[in-house]
C-alpha cells in the first residue's frame, strides 16, 4: 500500500468530486459531500493540511482504495 500524500482539504474535495461526490453543505470549516446511490456522507475538514489518518478514513468511507484515490489525485 502506498503512503498517503499530505494534501489540503480543498485538494481532497476536488479529488472526491472526480469520483462523483457532490458538495451538499458547509458548516464552519467542514464540507459535507454525498454520492448518488450511496448512503455514506463524507465530512471533509477544509484545512490547509489533512491528517493522514483522517484522509485514510475518508478514503475508506468513500469505497475507494488508496491506489485509486492517488490516481484521481
Amino acid at each position: 500500500m502506498p503512503s498517503l500524500p499530505v494534501i489540503s482539504g480543498q485538494q481532497a474535495i476536488s479529488t472526491f468530486s472526480k469520483d462523483g461526490w457532490i458538495f451538499v453543505s458547509q458548516k464552519g470549516s467542514h464540507i459535507k459531500m454525498t454520492k448518488e446511490g450511496s448512503s455514506v456522507k463524507l465530512i471533509i475538514p477544509n484545512h490547509k493540511t489533512l491528517d493522514r489518518a483522517t484522509l485514510r478514513s475518508l478514503i475508506r468511507k468513500s469505497g475507494l482504495t488508496v491506489d485509486e484515490f492517488i490516481k484521481l489525485l
